[in-house]
């Protein structure tokens, strides 16, 4: 089995991937959202064990809007190669599936109308996702691990380069129909190294991403920022120890119905062979919001 070290986990390849889903409109309701599990409280869970979280890697969950798909990463076991697959409620069960081989950190955007791929992307139509496009200029040159889009499409990003440890998560506002060129943020977020796999809330008043940092617990750690009142990012808060270990803790995200905090930890060797994807209830992030 192709194991996983840390700076493999931050290098990807892209891969050319295409496949059908049913159109979005006029759908009914899932009976058995999330996989049919049972909603975790305040402290973190494997979601879904046996199923998606196992003894092997998996890594970068993330749901359509409507909760119908359910995209990741995965290695090992009957995965002998890195795999992209998803997990479709089809007729009231869910289905998984592979996609392709490894492909990019995936992320829907809040319309549901883009499947993002790092630096490339997916755009859905009436008759299912449209094949890989790339992402043009001001983005063509970056090497972007993850990009999380806000509502009014602005991107937050990483990028990564072997030779620096502390490359900044960049943003790039949709300004007259034409991305800006990338600008970096604060040094209240853009402290530390490793500063990776940055998310996005849609209204744009809090940022997740994960890095090293001195007030961290060992590995990476799981970080938030809100926004304040003059625009400005508010300082780094590590999560806490519920969610952060001395382990790898990263690439968060919160469900798009507001309810649940997803992220990976690994819970194997330094060969990153045994990585789950956790969530938690997503009221963490209210009491961590500063009070008025």
């Amino acid at each position: 089995m192709k194991r996983f070290s840390s700076s493999i986990i931050l290098l990807f390849s892209f891969l050319v991937v295409s496949h059908s889903t049913q159109a979005q409109d006029d759908i009914p309701v899932v009976e058995d959202p999330y996989l049919g599990q049972e909603p975790p409280g305040s402290i973190p869970e494997r979601f879904a064990p046996g199923i998606v979280s196992t003894e092997h890697w998996e890594y970068s969950g993330t749901f359509t809007p409507d909760l119908r798909e359910f995209y990741l990463l995965r290695n090992g076991g009957k995965y002998e190669r890195a795999s992209f697959v998803v997990f479709r409620y089809e007729n009231g069960e869910w289905r998984e599936s592979v996609i392709s081989n490894w492909a990019g950190q995936p992320f829907i955007s809040p319309d549901g109308k883009t499947l993002h791929l790092g630096r490339r992307y997916k755009e859905r139509a009436d008759t299912g996702w449209s094949e890989v496009k790339e992402l043009e200029a001001p983005f063509k040159d970056l090497q972007i691990m993850r990009l999380t889009a806000s509502d009014n499409g602005t991107y937050y990003f990483d990028t990564f380069n072997k030779d620096q440890l502390d490359f900044p998560i960049r943003y790039s506002r949709l300004i007259d129909g034409v991305y800006e060129v990338p600008k970096p943020l604060s040094k209240a977020i853009n402290t530390g190294t490793y500063l990776n796999h940055p998310f996005i809330a849609p209204d744009e008043s809090y940022l997740l991403w994960d890095a090293k940092r001195e007030d961290g617990y060992g590995d990476s750690d799981i970080y938030i920022s809100f926004r304040q009142e003059d625009g400005s990012w508010g300082g780094a808060t590590n999560l806490g120890n519920e969610i952060n270990t001395d382990a790898w803790e990263a690439s968060a995200s919160v469900t798009p119905d507001g309810k649940y905090l997803f992220f990976n930890r690994n819970m194997g060797s330094d060969e990153y062979e045994d990585v789950d994807i956790f969530w938690v209830d997503a009221g963490i992030i209210e009491a961590l919001r500063p009070k008025p």
